[in-house]
């Protein structure tokens, strides 16, 4: 008996503890329903292949655009270097119209110098020829009558040789002055035949020159203009080659925005599992912890059990803090916010845009300083105004911080443009071979591929 009846009293402690779980159980039940409001029902799950589909896809696309951006850069790069080589035959062009406007010049004095010279020799032959008559004349007339020499008649009468002696001696006197006077007028006209023809070799040389810089002005100009359109041919290249990119790019868009789309619903349904089993863990444990109260204290237990159903429920998890590299993008941030801003030379500061300034040269043909906007160093200058003050000028930022190798380069960094040794341009990095700049007169801010032509080997990282 005493045995049937501690068996009895088991069983009717087993009934007890089994309305206890049921009754436990429908306060789970109610709490699952009670909370169907913060574990809502699971949001769609992408399968594994669905995810690695569209990361295939968006990987192929991202190649293409990678290919397409090496392309781009080297059509660039060979546009910089057409564009410099157009300079170079403009000022060859410049340098061939200076030649030959001074070898104009020169032919034109050296014709008009051939041409006094060849009168004065004119001039000069015509006084001999008419000395030569003058003395032909007097020998003559002397000889004939004696009449020219006047007084002195009387000795050309005589018969005594003496007389005729002194005769001859008189003609030849007077005759010798006259020729001495006829070689002069000689000498005279030799030299000014040597200048003649000294004018003439001058003049044809000048003409010579001025042939041959008439010549290299007309190639100078054949070159530049070969030159202009071989820039023209590139460019199109180019604006084909970025068209190609920007479609291509914009399919990578789609297809990125397809994977995460496809990642945020997988990571969604992990959040909502991670809930759902939390909740799950936190009523099991409390269902625990009602049935120990009810073998323990019976319905107090069961009334505990009920008020921490109805307390609180646990603070969410936080969640991981800040990453340390939250500053690059603030940076990156205030940088893409000026999207669409004009190009202003000399323009931008820690507070935004501002009006650009005078250059005397290309920025004053676009009238950058009527603008307000930003040059590539303002638009720095504008970016890390919450990091660090920078110069405005973009060789003293390339020195304003720590530099690292391009191979190394990460979003935030700040990268350089050079020529000879010289820093002309800078941009902001915005990772998958984009940044942001400020390109030139009379563009934008905006974002582009990185160009490879002229870029300086390091990276200035002022963050991270």
């Amino acid at each position: 008996m005493p045995n049937r009846q501690g068996g009895s009293g088991v069983r009717g402690g087993g009934v007890r503890r089994w309305i206890a779980t049921a009754s436990l159980c429908s306060v789970v039940l109610f709490g699952l329903a009670g909370t169907a409001v913060a574990v809502p029902p699971p949001p769609p799950n992408p399968s594994d292949s669905e995810l690695q589909a569209g990361r295939g896809e968006a990987n192929a696309r991202a190649g293409e655009v990678g290919q397409l951006t090496n392309q781009l850069a080297e059509a660039e790069s060979r546009l910089a270097d057409l564009e410099a080589d157009v300079q170079v035959k403009l000022e060859d062009a410049n340098k061939a119209l200076v030649d030959m406007q001074t070898a104009q010049d020169e032919a034109g004095q050296a014709r008009r110098d051939a041409d006094a010279a060849r009168v004065a020799s004119d001039g000069a032959s015509a006084a001999i020829e008419d000395a030569r008559a003058d003395v032909d004349e007097f020998v003559a007339g002397s000889y004939q009558q004696g009449s020219t020499i006047g007084s002195m008649s009387a000795y050309m009468g005589s018969d005594s040789p003496e007389n005729l002696l002194a005769r001859a001696q008189l003609l030849g006197a007077v005759g010798g002055s006259q020729m001495d006077a006829l070689d002069g007028m000689r000498k005279a006209q030799t030299e000014k035949g040597n200048a003649d023809a000294a004018a003439r070799q001058a003049l044809q040389n000048a003409q010579r020159k001025q042939a041959a810089a008439e010549q290299a002005k007309s190639d100078a100009d054949a070159a530049r203009s070969s030159a202009e359109q071989a820039q023209q041919d590139q460019a199109s290249r180019t604006a084909v080659l970025e068209s190609d990119r920007s479609g291509v790019e914009q399919r990578l868009f789609e297809a990125q925005s397809r994977v995460s789309g496809l990642e945020g619903q997988r990571e969604r349904f992990e959040d909502w599992r991670s809930a759902k089993q939390a909740e799950d863990d936190r009523l099991a444990r409390e269902a625990a912890e009602a049935a120990a109260a009810n073998d323990s204290g019976g319905n107090n237990g069961n009334d505990g059990g009920n008020g921490n159903n109805g307390g609180s429920r646990p603070k969410p998890d936080p969640g991981p803090s800040a990453p340390a590299g939250a500053s690059v993008e603030a940076i990156v941030a205030r940088a893409m916010s000026q999207l669409g801003v004009v190009y202003a030379w000399g323009g931008g500061n820690q507070r935004g845009p501002t009006r650009g300034i005078r250059d005397g040269g290309v920025a004053d043909s676009y009238g950058d300083y009527r603008k307000v906007g930003f040059d590539c160093s303002g638009l720095m200058i504008y970016a890390f105004a919450g990091v660090k003050g920078l110069a405005h000028y973009s060789g003293y930022q390339y020195t304003s911080g720590p530099r690292v190798p391009l191979s190394q380069m990460r979003r935030g960094d700040m990268l350089f443009w050079g020529r000879g040794g010289r820093i002309h341009h800078v941009a902001l990095y915005l990772g998958n071979g984009q940044m942001v700049e400020a390109p030139h007169s009379g563009s934008v801010v905006k974002v582009s591929p990185v160009r490879y032509g002229g870029i300086m080997p390091y990276a200035t990282r002022l963050t991270g």
